[in-house]
């Protein structure tokens, strides 16, 4: 009987011990992390819809500035009025100037349409050299209690702008650094270099014909913390007549893998084809505040 009871003894205490390794084993599951993707997924669709609309916010902002740069540039160098009729009337500008720098505060209000029909409020503040006669200039942008389309976005770019690059076109290289938090608690931040050469539509102030085209990388981080690298392998085509990139590819990368995010083939449309590291194609709806 003795035998018996320590035969059972020796069994109790092995049942705790596999129990407490099995704890153990529980908590390291739950501390280890989760962003290890399927070989088939670098990025789910709404973090893609979420990469495409901060992208598209640091694309307008970069364009609002180079508008406004590229104005004033023109008048002082051709001795004419001149003005872009990119922003609408609901725009108010204001301009101090120093002895060497010019600022300007740029208002939406409490929101203002632009014409491509995103949403603007708050203020974008920019900084640049008085000397408009410059070859190159760096212009500083900040953001002030800003919103685009809703969405709540702290940061700046800073922006090195060549009146000519050696294609003969005006260029601007954008080094962004943005955080954003979307209405429904979705957070990312976003940063990277961006080159934008304008290649149809400068200094004639219409602004439905204004074409660039951009290339660079750029990082993202989702809400959850995860990391992805982009980097456009063909350039993407930006007509200001449409709120969307209209056709390029993007490579879109986390850990070993690599998706890549077709834009089209011209429409002005918010769809684009996910190729996934497997090979299969998705058509996938880039914008989460409009319609399907």
């Amino acid at each position: 009987m003795k035998k018996n009871r320590n035969l059972w003894s020796k069994n109790l205490w092995l049942l705790a011990g596999i129990m407490l390794l099995g704890a153990c084993s529980n908590e390291e599951d739950e501390a280890a992390p989760l962003d290890i993707p399927p070989t088939d997924a670098v990025i789910t669709t709404a973090e893609l819809q979420i990469s495409d609309e901060s992208e598209m916010i640091s694309e307008e902002v970069g364009t609002i500035a180079e508008d406004l740069y590229s104005a004033d540039q023109i008048m002082a160098l051709s001795n004419a009025t001149y003005r872009s009729d990119y922003l609408p009337d609901c725009v108010e500008i204001t301009t101090v100037l120093t002895d060497t720098a010019r600022e300007k505060t740029i208002d939406f209000g409490e929101g203002c349409e632009l014409r491509n029909g995103n949403v603007l409020s708050g203020t974008i503040v920019m900084s640049y050299a008085r000397d408009m006669s410059m070859a190159q200039v760096t212009i500083t942008v900040d953001l002030q209690d800003f919103t685009f389309n809703d969405v709540a976005v702290e940061g700046g770019i800073s922006i090195v702008r060549m009146r000519s690059n050696p294609n003969g076109n005006p260029q601007a290289v954008a080094n962004a650094n943005f955080d954003a938090t979307w209405p429904d608690g979705e957070t990312a931040s976003f940063s990277g270099t961006r080159t934008r050469e304008w290649i149809e539509g400068f200094g004639n102030g219409f602004w439905r014909d204004n074409v660039f085209l951009i290339t660079g990388n750029r990082t993202f981080v989702s809400k959850a913390g995860n990391t992805f690298t982009k980097e456009i392998t063909s350039p993407l085509r930006r007509e200001l007549s449409c709120r969307f990139i209209v056709s390029g590819v993007l490579e879109i990368s986390r850990f070993d893998n690599t998706a890549s995010l077709d834009f089209g083939d011209g429409s002005c449309d918010a769809k684009g084809i996910l190729t996934k590291p497997d090979g299969t194609m998705e058509e996938v709806f880039l914008r989460r505040f409009l319609n399907n």
